[in-house]
């Protein structure tokens, strides 16, 4: 199954997706689908009636308001190796806040604050049911599905301390959709290419079968010390291929096109714009 949280006449709306076709549900978004109950597959068969194509709608991102998006660093080991740091013995975490969210289409905003905008694209979970104090084997039931995440990074923000998070949630800066993909059409991601590039240049490539922590040891870990809800969002890790790694430096500039597509998940494709003061869109 796929859902969508798309944008209807003012509000948003979710939707399931079928060959192309988003079929509207009664409810807000992606979220409140999840929250709706315990068997949130058979509430997302109930739509309004209402059927829109692909080129009708207007996508929010996958889940616009959740109530954590929390990141894992490091978690690919030539992204460690590129970035002069050891493999991690536990997932290195961060946080994100909703404001940085934007849709699969949406214009990706380089703030005038920064001259650092980098790309990561990755693999990114959403959480279906309450979850704590979990083993890795019954973390893989807690997730609803995937989707992508290209967790857009200012390097001169997110190296002035040692904490990342300044660098790291900027407004309007971190795409994340275009669906949520149910684990069973796409084998809870375990071997899916992962690819970015920049006015068609792959910068990235490389497959989530190279994970360090795979996304149910990520949930278990995260679960023992917070309670995972429906809606979560979780960052897995970006491979090697960053910006600030290469030699020179390279970063975003104004009027480039970011693309990041993980194989059976779909593709975020976010023209960059340097509109200071952009209201975000919801």
């Amino acid at each position: 199954m796929r859902l969508a949280t798309i944008r209807l006449e003012g509000r948003t709306a979710a939707a399931r997706v079928e060959n192309g076709l988003y079929y509207v549900l009664p409810y807000s978004d992606v979220r409140s689908v999840l929250e709706s109950s315990g068997d949130w597959r058979k509430t997302a068969e109930t739509d309004i009636g209402l059927v829109l194509d692909e080129h009708q709608v207007d996508l929010a991102p996958v889940v616009p308001n959740p109530e954590k998006i929390i990141c894992v660093g490091l978690n690919y080991q030539d992204h460690a190796a590129e970035t002069g740091q050891m493999i991690p013995e536990f997932p290195t975490l961060f946080a994100k806040y909703s404001r940085s969210l934007i849709g699969a289409f949406d214009e990706l905003v380089l703030p005038d604050a920064s001259d650092a905008v980098d790309w990561e694209i990755e693999l990114g979970i959403v959480v279906g049911r309450q979850v704590r104090s979990a083993t890795p084997e019954k973390s893989w039931d807690a997730i609803a599905g995937y989707t992508v995440v290209n967790d857009v990074s200012m390097r001169d923000w997110q190296v002035r301390t040692s904490q990342y998070l300044q660098g790291k949630t900027f407004e309007s800066s971190t795409p994340i959709g275009p669906h949520l993909v149910s684990p069973d059409e796409i084998d809870h991601a375990r071997d899916l290419e992962v690819r970015c590039d920049v006015d068609g240049d792959v910068v990235q490539k490389s497959s989530t079968s190279k994970l360090i922590f795979n996304p149910a040891e990520i949930v278990s870990y995260i679960s023992q010390f917070i309670t995972l809800v429906p809606g979560d969002v979780i960052a897995t890790g970006t491979p090697g291929g960053i910006g600030a790694a290469r030699n020179p430096a390279r970063f975003l500039e104004a009027g480039q096109r970011l693309t990041s597509t993980i194989d059976g998940i779909g593709s975020l494709s976010n023209p960059c714009t340097r509109n200071i003061g952009q209201n975000r869109k919801v």
